[in-house]
């Protein structure tokens, strides 16, 4: 009977790419990976993705401000358009 084997794609916080980048630059990509049991290639990726695109933890929490920062708007305008609704149904009732 044939063993199958799966692979699990693993996910890495940007916390941890940050900190692998920063000691493959002082001990080399090769120990750093060894070390880790990370292959070099996703680190060079890890580090060709944060030359173009910037400092990954850095996006992030910029990201989720923004988030809560929308959401908070989103709820209060709901709140404001909830209130004008019942204030039209007011008036119109009035009116008649």
């Amino acid at each position: 009977m044939k063993t199958m084997w799966f692979m699990r794609r693993l996910r890495y916080s940007a916390q941890f790419k940050d900190q692998v980048l920063l000691r493959a630059d002082t001990y080399g990509v090769a120990q750093v990976a060894c070390d880790l049991g990370v292959s070099e290639s996703m680190i060079y990726a890890w580090r060709e993705k944060k030359k173009s695109g910037g400092n990954l933890l850095e996006k992030q929490k910029i990201q989720q401000a923004e988030m809560t920062k929308l959401r908070r708007e989103n709820e209060r305008l709901s709140e404001e358009n909830a209130f004008l609704k019942k204030v039209a149904t007011y008036f119109t009732k009035e009116s008649k």
